[in-house]
């Protein structure tokens, strides 16, 4: 039986209609991720644009220490605790502890030691002062070598934090740059080279099923078919690769391009976003983030 609960659910992730929803769900047997490719294939979803809307509040930090570079989130139930400056301190001690300490998960940063006592006990202590309940999220400890360099960049006082490592002439300004694309275009992979292949052939299969739906489709070559399915599937991933996306203050020219003019490499990135994972938020939060930056 399909329940109210996991159509709303659907709805958010997809954007799709209540009765649409449900229809999904019906034809998959309750499968959520099945349910989500059936709207695709159908023409319906909105996902792909909605999948990192959030609602979780609090902050993320970015900062770095010789070769070491830390990203953290800590959440809290209202935008108005993340204001706080009990709850800013909190920060400053965590980001602290990390860099001395590189402690590199949930556990091992809770259980650390500071001068004012464990991370643990001091979430405990701001979260009975401020009357909300305070959550340590997650954590990233990304280590660089000597030839390398970092780049970072904090938005809106900490709703989204990025990392980058370069390699080549240090240049702190497309350091911050390439941070800023990260955490304006929020990427997952740096090229398609590193797209697992599962995940290729299940997009791939995907659009076969909606080529194979779209009457404009029939009677056309296999060769030709051929070619539109993989340009289909190239457009799919194009935006989640870095290197492949268009570089936000020139949309002229790639990121690669960008990168290659300057004589740097990328070597890896990492972008936390306040409450990432949860659904709920702006439709439009990344066309935000860009437009804002571009200000910056």
């Amino acid at each position: 039986m399909i329940t109210a609960s996991q159509v709303k659910e659907l709805r958010e992730k997809t954007g799709a209609g209540m009765m649409d929803c449900k229809k999904a769900l019906t034809e998959c047997d309750g499968d959520m991720a099945k349910a989500v490719d059936w709207l695709r294939e159908k023409g319906i979803s909105k996902a792909a644009k909605k999948e990192g809307r959030i609602a979780a509040e609090g902050l993320t930090r970015v900062a770095t220490k010789g070769n070491t570079g830390i990203l953290f989130e800590v959440n809290s139930e209202t935008d108005f605790v993340a204001k706080n400056e009990q709850f800013l301190h909190l920060l400053d001690v965590i980001q602290n502890a990390i860099l001395d300490t590189k402690a590199a998960d949930v556990d091992a940063v809770l259980t650390t030691s500071t001068p004012e006592g464990t991370i643990a006990d001091l979430i405990t202590n701001a979260t009975a002062t401020i009357g909300e309940k305070i959550t340590f999220r997650r954590v990233s400890v990304v280590e660089k070598a000597d030839n390398e360099f970092f780049g970072s960049y904090m938005h809106m006082g900490g709703k989204i934090s990025a990392l980058a490592v370069l390699k080549g002439e240090t240049n702190e300004t497309v350091a911050k740059n390439i941070a800023m694309q990260v955490a304006s275009m929020a990427p997952t992979y740096v090229s398609q080279s590193d797209i697992p292949g599962d995940v290729v052939e299940h997009e791939r299969e995907l659009q076969l099923q909606m080529m194979k739906a779209d009457p404009k489709m029939a009677g056309k070559p296999e060769k030709v078919l051929q070619g539109i399915l993989k340009g289909k599937v190239d457009k799919h991933f194009k935006d989640q690769c870095l290197l492949d996306q268009e570089f936000f203050l020139d949309p002229k020219m790639k990121v690669a391009n960008f990168l290659k003019d300057n004589k740097v490499e990328l070597v890896s990135f990492v972008r936390f976003q306040t409450g990432e994972g949860i659904e709920k938020r702006e439709e439009n939060f990344a066309e935000e983030v860009m437009s804002q930056i571009k200000g910056v």
